[in-house]
């Protein structure tokens, strides 16, 4: 092919240079990713390459309501606790072979996840897993990554099941807005449009895990129980042991007059973990509490070593709980582990800025990060997504706070403000939501903001709740990089690319080789920008290089947007993310047993496509 004379404008220069401003500080993380986003859409606007009154269209587009439908429908199947009957339901099933569990869990995740959200479907599962775990004794990592697989691959069920679908149909739009002459309106896939492509994904996802890959699973003793049930698992994973004790100040203790963090912060000082102080008792006590005669620590730790601590400091010892009995009824406290996901508040801060005990009745003991644990300076430690937390509290209060969607609760605790008379409301308004959407009766997004208002209508949710749910960093990723890709296509950024990669590949390039290229190069940019700035980037040129190949638009768009997903190697993916630290897997786990699932869902992604392109989309 004759090397293209499409001359390099001003204003695709600007694209090229944000494209590569949005890779390099996603890659390096040094503003956050949808502080990012926002400098690049105010860039954009600034330069004058979207128009003014074109710029902020992506806040109200298509793509953003339908995302923000999904969170909504996920989060009233969560309030009902429909997945607490799922985990009874999947061990009856089951029987405790763990090569049927697998397959039963792996297989509802993938089901659910053609509905909801990636990142709502893991927050979902995880606690189901814990219990699944906690009743066979089959270690958390032996389930979470077939599951987390499963979830990724259900993601392609459905044009709602993952970000980059959902945004699929708003490039189509704008591309037809700039098609050259003569060539046909890019038509917006049906809603079930990659049911055929999604089950073949999933079936993949089940065999491997089913025929081979689970012998790779490490089966550590360590993980052999669901975190926060027993004793011994805490003890096993992080050094917290011993008996639950009650010291009380005397006149002459040290520690009269000190803050709780202080107390703390010294030498050999067991985990505090309540305070009574007159007629007034609570577990969490805030660190700049004030510790007084006759104060009553609660506290934990071994005999000798808590009885060394109360000499040394004056106290009085007594392993009979007589202030703290009914606040360390299992029943009603304990302790519990919770994961960072990847769109946290928490990220980036300190815990003792969040303050978590006062404000929300938390103690934390410890961190996990990449299989090294933190029990020390834990105050001043930044926390990352993915970290796994240790808490002690009082179960409503964790699970009040656990409603920020700050941190997901990995244990499976008592859960307050659960609404199982609402269940079949739920249900059935989930299942009349995905007909309507599939009747095309009214486009997808009004189909699924009206099971959204119905869940509110009904009760199922209010209107707190409702706002609490929606994961609003997300929205704002995808709305602020949505004129990115409009930008792509009008300046003819894309086609400039699409036609000097042609060039450079020669005439007698096989069209099925370009497309694995194309899913291959999609899929990388996923690991760096994430899924949604990899579809961004990538479908307008997959548009562009289809119709310089004379081929159909739609099945390049489609193979773009479905490897944006394909990521089974590091934690940009938000699934894998979630899953890391309950798991305890390393990336060298992610390389030996992503890699090969990497390539096998590019294969068959591109084989599906064009099997569909055949017989349906070019039909």
């Amino acid at each position: 092919m004759d090397a293209p004379d499409l001359a390099l404008s001003t204003d695709m220069v600007v694209v090229l240079g944000l494209v590569g401003f949005t890779l390099l500080m996603f890659m390096i993380e040094r503003i956050r990713a949808d502080a990012t986003a926002l400098v690049v859409l105010v860039a954009l606007g600034l330069f004058g390459i979207v128009p003014a009154e074109r710029l902020f269209d992506g806040f109200a587009g298509n793509a953003v309501i339908s995302l923000i439908a999904t969170m909504l429908l996920g989060a009233g199947l969560d309030r009902t606790g429909v997945l607490n009957r799922v985990a009874g339901t999947l061990l009856r099933w089951s029987k405790g072979a763990e090569s049927r569990l697998l397959l039963l869990g792996s297989g509802f995740a993938a089901l659910l996840s053609g509905f909801m959200q990636n990142p709502a479907v893991t927050a979902l599962m995880l606690p189901v897993a814990s219990r699944l775990s906690s009743r066979t004794g089959l270690a958390l990592s032996r389930l979470l990554l077939p599951i987390a697989t499963a979830v990724i691959m259900g993601g392609t069920l459905t044009m709602v099941g993952s970000s980059p679908l959902i945004l699929l149909n708003d490039l189509l739009a704008a591309a037809n807005r700039n098609l050259p002459p003569g060539v046909a309106a890019l038509d917006p896939l049906p809603m079930f449009a990659p049911l055929p492509i999604g089950v073949a994904l999933v079936a993949l996802a089940l065999a491997y895990w089913h025929f081979g890959a689970r012998r790779w699973l490490a089966d550590d003793a360590a993980k052999g129980v669901a975190p926060g049930r027993t004793d011994s698992y805490f003890a096993q994973a992080y050094g917290i042991r011993g008996e639950l004790w009650e010291l009380t100040l005397s006149a002459d203790s040290p520690l009269v007059g000190m803050s709780v963090g202080d107390a703390e912060q010294a030498r050999d000082a067991p985990l505090f973990l309540a305070l009574a102080a007159g007629s007034e008792r609570r577990l969490a006590p805030p660190a700049d509490e004030r510790l007084w005669v006759g104060s009553v620590i609660g506290v934990m730790g071994d005999r000798q070593a808590i009885h060394d601590y109360a000499q040394k400091n004056l106290l009085r010892m007594s392993n009979r709980l007589r202030h703290f009995a009914d606040l360390f009824n299992p029943a009603r406290a304990g302790i519990s582990e919770a994961v960072i996901p990847p769109t946290s508040r928490f990220i980036g801060r300190r815990p003792e800025e969040l303050r978590l005990r006062k404000s929300a009745g938390i103690s934390l003991l410890a961190i996990n990060r990449d299989n090294q644990v933190w029990r020390e300076n834990l105050r001043r430690l930044p926390l990352r997504a993915g970290d796994m937390l240790v808490f002690h509290s009082v179960w409503s209060d964790l699970a009040q706070a656990a409603e920020s969607r700050d941190f997901v609760v990995v244990t499976d605790y008592p859960k307050a403000e659960q609404r199982p008379h609402k269940l079949w409301w739920a249900v059935g308004i989930f299942v009349m939501t995905m007909l309507f959407a599939f009747s095309t009766l009214v486009p997808v997004p009004l189909a699924l903001m009206t099971g959204a208002a119905a869940l509110v209508v009904t009760g199922v949710l209010d209107m707190d709740e409702a706002y609490q749910a929606i994961g609003w960093k997300t929205v704002f990723l995808m709305a602020c990089l949505i004129p990115l890709g409009w930008a792509m296509d009008s300046t003819g950024t894309a086609n400039w690319i699409a036609q000097h990669t042609l060039a450079r590949l020669g005439d007698g390039t096989p069209d099925w080789a370009i497309e694995l290229a194309l899913g291959l190069l999609t899929a990388l940019f996923g690991l760096v920008v994430g899924n949604v700035g990899a579809t961004v980037i990538m479908v307008p040129m997959a548009i562009n290089l289809a119709l310089a190949l004379g081929a159909n638009p739609v099945a390049f768009a489609l193979i773009a947007a479905l490897s944006a997903s394909n990521n089974f190697l590091s934690a940009s993916n938000p699934v894998l993310a979630m899953v890391t630290g309950p798991a305890g897997y390393s990336p060298r786990d992610y390389l030996r047993l992503g890699l090969p699932l990497m390539l096998a869902f590019l294969v068959v992604t591109v084989l599906a496509v064009n099997l569909l392109d055949h017989f349906v989309l070019s039909a």
